[in-house]
């Protein structure tokens, strides 16, 4: 049997496995670990949980998530209620600062406004996800604080070098260019991949993060 196949057919297992996924109208494609996930789910938590399923297993090292949201028509809310229950969302979230907004368009909500952590940006969307009614979320939060480039990149590495995911001989490099963050080297699975761009995200005056990292499987 190919390791295509093989990788293929443990994506759709786990998939299967996970209680928190109907993978009823899912298909899955693999190219050499290139994974893609394809087909309909009838929620957003579900898109989101479909492809964390999928990048736990051995041999994934890319995954495509195109899966389409299509929500049973119970679950329709129109614009203006989703708008306010959004917004009501993240006003009663103390992990959400004042002035960040959303507003929905068929289901699909875009949040703006500005907060000076990533974690708090992170914040915001975990607030939305699990209403009734999204299909998709669009994060155009801006991150405001001032810190020295040097300052970030140690910062991110001190980290780095604390996680227990991340070997002492790890490769992955730091570098950063004003506020953004370029994150480079290997990794063996994305359970180390989410650590290392997780601990880059929550340093002080990190504006962006690009992740160059590899997934060997």
């Amino acid at each position: 049997m190919s390791q295509t196949k093989d990788i293929r057919d443990a994506v759709e297992r786990e998939l299967s496995y996970d209680p928190l996924v109907d993978d009823a109208d899912i298909s899955v494609k693999n190219i050499n670990g290139d994974a893609a996930l394809n087909g309909t789910v009838p929620s957003y938590p579900q898109y989101l949980e479909a492809a964390t399923a999928a990048r736990r297993v051995a041999g994934v090292k890319k995954l495509n998530n195109h899966l389409e949201v299509v929500l049973p028509p119970e679950d329709y809310r129109d614009d203006a209620t989703l708008t306010t229950t959004a917004n009501n969302a993240l006003t009663v979230n103390v992990a959400v600062p004042d002035g960040v907004e959303a507003t929905a368009k068929d289901g699909n909500l875009t949040l703006t406004g500005t907060v000076n952590y990533g974690t708090e940006r992170t914040a915001a969307e975990q607030a939305v996800t699990y209403l009734t009614g999204v299909r998709n979320v669009k994060d155009d939060i801006e991150i405001s604080t001032d810190a020295d480039p040097i300052d970030v990149t140690l910062s991110v590495q001190d980290a780095l070098d604390r996680y227990a995911l991340i070997l002492d001989d790890s490769d992955v490099t730091v570098d950063t260019s004003g506020n953004t963050v370029t994150l480079n080297g290997h990794v063996r699975t994305f359970a180390e991949h989410d650590a290392v761009i997780d601990a880059a995200w929550m340093a002080t005056g990190v504006y962006d993060v690009i992740d160059d990292l590899y997934v060997t499987g």
